[in-house]
């Protein structure tokens, strides 16, 4: 892809502000994310879960968002989320995608090391960006994670390895999980800004969906460029789908382009707002 997902984010991490890379699984959920980032004249990453991404095919997901996105005014780039699949790995990065999440959490350390770099490698050949996570963020998202802590290290090693393996972006563990919470959790901006006095590589908050305003301010004070949100899309998308459905068998009026619209609307209104939250709005110009 022309967009490089470690450009957006080392920009927005110099501006203080964090990129918002959203998950997508359909053609109407990445047409209103990119909608929300060309209302609000933001730099976005659309992101594609293995799940997805197995169920349209690497060539449908890449076309789809190349042809989206050929005439949009703001950077858009496109990222596999969360995989720990090297085959699918490898035919994303062979489609030239901007950049890939390779999820080692699920390796014991050395084994994590071993295939990280390895994947950055082949990557970089392609002109691919590599965003790391060796340590594992709590909460299972589209079947891949773990509700339990298996793998965790200090921030020190996670900058070594990350110097050691050439990766683009870190993914630590910052007290956040994927889904929503049932609890309030406990969050770890110190740890992000430790990580940042070790290396000038972009951070990542996954698991941003329910977190406040603040939350989202603390972190990237913290050096956090990049905050992943899928689970608000998710309900947005449902929420908007069903309210359309209970006012359509109430009135008898059944009209699909209608509720497309709702749809996209509801989703377009959400990342809109998390574009404000993390401070993009109008940074299309500095990516």
């Amino acid at each position: 892809m022309d967009v490089s997902t470690r450009t957006l984010t080392r920009t927005a991490r110099d501006g203080g502000y964090a990129v918002p890379a959203v998950n997508v699984f359909d053609e109407l959920s990445m047409r209103a994310v990119i909608a929300a980032a060309v209302r609000t004249r933001a730099p976005l990453v659309v992101q594609i879960s293995v799940k997805t991404v197995k169920a349209s095919g690497t060539a449908f997901t890449t076309d789809l968002f190349r042809a989206l996105t050929r005439d949009v005014p703001v950077p858009v780039a496109l990222h596999l989320d969360h995989c720990p699949d090297r085959a699918v790995l490898d035919d994303v990065i062979a489609a030239g995608w901007s950049s890939v999440l390779f999820d080692a959490s699920d390796r014991g350390f050395d084994d994590a090391v071993r295939e990280t770099a390895e994947v950055t490698a082949a990557a970089h050949a392609a002109g691919v960006d590599v965003e790391s996570e060796i340590e594992n963020i709590l909460g299972v998202e589209d079947g891949v994670g773990s509700d339990e802590s298996r793998h965790a290290y200090s921030v020190e090693q996670l900058a070594e390895v990350a110097e050691r393996t050439d990766s683009d972006l870190l993914a630590p563990q910052l007290g956040t999980s994927h889904g929503l919470y049932k609890a309030d959790p406990v969050l770890l901006p110190e740890r992000a800004a430790e990580l940042a006095a070790l290396t000038d590589r972009p951070i990542v908050l996954h698991g941003g969906t329910g977190l406040s305003r603040d939350d989202f301010r603390s972190f990237i004070d913290a050096g956090v460029s990049k905050i992943n949100i899928s689970t608000a899309v998710k309900h947005a998308y449902m929420r908007a789908s069903l309210e359309h459905l209970e006012h359509a068998r109430a009135t008898d009026s059944w009209d699909p382009p209608k509720l497309v619209t709702a749809i996209e609307s509801a989703v377009t209104d959400v990342i809109a707002e998390h574009v404000t939250w993390f401070g993009a709005d109008g940074k299309a110009g500095r990516s």
